[in-house]
């Protein structure tokens, strides 16, 4: 495909490309043409023939300017990062790896290696009080950041970005595949899915509740919820922080059986207050829990809430996520999901009582 332009230039009986032999006729290999002329590979007009002469067409590759550059790493371990975001690392000045809102199921040292490079690991700390050493001279240098997933997985880093901004730093992203749509390898549809909530872990005191109603405004148009499950690395308890002791918990990831636990408190809580006899969901509800999607163990397992209360020891370390069936599940959808089942016969009563043909 060639990128022609009018020129106006060139009039009838002259040959640029070509050369005229003797008698004055064109010399082989020019070709009958039209008032145009190539502005890409190097094609040269002549208003009767021409001679096409096809010249390599440039890179489209760019310089890279220098900026704050977001990107994703994918789900798994160091070789899930694109080839685009790999030669970003290799050229940036500094390299800091968002440590905190996930992890890689492989250690920073493992990326190093793979990058060639040093790795910066920036904490909560760092990304939300200390972002200026983070945007320290990329307006002069590049600066990249790395983001377990998609670089937009978490608000934070679209903080991060409006700050940059707001010092007139370019920004670049990089995607790359995160749990929103990897979570496809179940074999649930994505279309078919809701709105996605975050299950955090509770305490005496805080039990929040907001996903509820969620997964209610889900339930009623009949889609599938995501449940993203809550993970504590590097952070302090409530006492420690009051007191001004910089003393770290230990990192805690919650599995499917405490999600689906809590889910159902929850759900107990709310029909005793009265908000309807039929509920939001039940313990007998079906719902699939995965484990360390993208990576080269992945575990799912497809069960009903209670089922999958007792599901950690199968599903293995984190990192854990949920989805709840929504009612408008297409049969091929659970046919697949089914492979997973803990209760195969289970499943089927289930899926053909609550599910099949359910609108």
């Amino acid at each position: 495909m060639f990128a022609l332009e009018h020129s106006p230039r060139h009039h009838a009986g002259t040959t640029i490309a070509g050369r005229k032999s003797d008698d004055g006729s064109l010399a082989e290999n020019s070709y009958p043409t039209s008032n145009w002329r190539g502005t890409s590979n190097k094609i040269i007009y002549s208003s009767t023939r021409t001679k096409y002469q096809q010249q390599p067409i440039p890179s489209t590759t760019l310089p890279i300017a220098k900026m704050l550059h977001l990107i994703g790493l994918g789900l798994s371990d160091e070789t899930d990062i694109t080839v685009k975001g790999l030669e970003t690392v290799k050229k940036a000045a500094r390299v800091y790896l968002e440590a905190y809102t996930s992890i890689l199921l492989v250690d920073k040292s493992v990326l190093e290696n793979y990058y060639g490079r040093s790795v910066i690991l920036a904490d909560r700390e760092m990304v939300e009080s200390s972002s200026d050493e983070i945007l320290r001279d990329a307006q002069t240098l590049d600066i990249a950041f790395l983001v377990v997933g998609d670089p937009f997985g978490a608000t934070t880093h679209t903080d991060l970005v409006l700050r940059a901004r707001e010092l007139s730093i370019p920004i670049r992203t990089i995607p790359n595949a995160s749990i929103m749509s990897a979570i496809g390898s179940t074999g649930l549809q994505l279309y078919n899915f809701g709105q996605t909530v975050s299950m955090v872990f509770f305490t005496d005191s805080w039990k929040p509740a907001s996903f509820h109603d969620r997964i209610r405004e889900n339930r009623t148009i009949g889609l599938h919820t995501l449940v993203l499950l809550d993970i504590k690395v590097k952070e302090q308890s409530l006492e420690n922080m009051a007191r001004g002791i910089r003393i770290y918990e230990e990192a805690r990831y919650m599995t499917v059986g405490q999600c689906c636990r809590q889910m159902l408190e929850i759900e107990e809580i709310k029909r005793a207050e009265g908000e309807g006899m039929e509920g939001v969901y039940s313990e007998e509800s079906l719902a699939v829990g995965v484990a360390r999607v993208g990576g080269r163990d992945e575990k799912f397992v497809s069960g009903t809430l209670k089922q999958l209360c007792e599901a950690d020891e199968v599903l293995g370390g984190p990192l854990h996520s949920l989805v709840l069936l929504g009612r408008r599940t297409h049969e091929l959808e659970s046919d697949y999901v089914r492979e997973f089942a803990v209760d195969k016969e289970l499943w089927d009563t289930i899926w053909k009582r609550d599910y099949e043909g359910k609108q």
